[in-house]
């Protein structure tokens, strides 16, 4: 493990995630393994509560994954791999788990925390095709939409839906740019 000292040398005394400032600390990643020395990233006080919390996650603060994951550093890419399969429902990670490229040995370390393991939700259209997140999908009657005037129209296209990952009959995506979410039953994949 690296001190706090080596980690600023090497980051430039920044945060290694989103390249902020402020209130950098040393973040040990879980499940390392024991024949490997720098095992740790300097992260400011925002990335390290939402890694710490996931309920707190911000999806858009970790757009800055698209830099981070290629770093040359080992435990930033781990940790950028990790990140990215946590939010993978949200479409764009899924893009960039797709462009990143991880050796054995490594990938096997992002992989020993348990993240990026297959849900076993699966989430299902009224035809009973399966849904991933990213895919668009039609509606196949007339939706109100609870909490709001508006009525989603039989037939409407809703475009990089994102699943909900507790409940395999919901997913999420937006309707006359208004967030929504939509139960499976009621649409078709496109």
């Amino acid at each position: 493990m690296l001190s706090l000292q080596q980690l600023n040398d090497r980051s430039g005394a920044c945060c290694e995630m989103c390249k902020s400032t402020n209130t950098l600390k040393s973040y040990d990643l879980p499940h390392s393994p024991s024949d490997v020395n720098e095992t740790n990233v300097l992260l400011c006080e925002t990335c390290l509560s939402q890694i710490e919390n996931p309920d707190t996650i911000d999806t858009n603060h970790w757009r800055c994954l698209n830099d981070s994951m290629w770093s040359e550093f080992t435990a930033v890419q781990v940790l950028s791999w990790r990140m990215l399969s946590r939010l993978k429902a949200e479409g764009w990670p899924q893009d960039l788990l797709e462009m990143l490229y991880l050796d054995e040995d490594t990938l096997a370390w992002a992989k020993a925390s348990g993240e990026g393991k297959v849900d076993t939700i699966k989430h299902i259209d009224s035809n009973g095709v399966i849904l991933e997140a990213g895919d668009t999908v039609v509606l196949i009657k007339d939706l109100d939409v609870k909490g709001s005037s508006i009525t989603a129209k039989r037939g409407t296209a809703v475009r990089r839906i994102s699943l909900v990952h507790d409940n395999a009959e919901q997913i999420e995506g937006k309707v006359d740019g208004q967030q929504i979410v939509i139960l499976t039953k009621f649409v078709k994949k496109v």
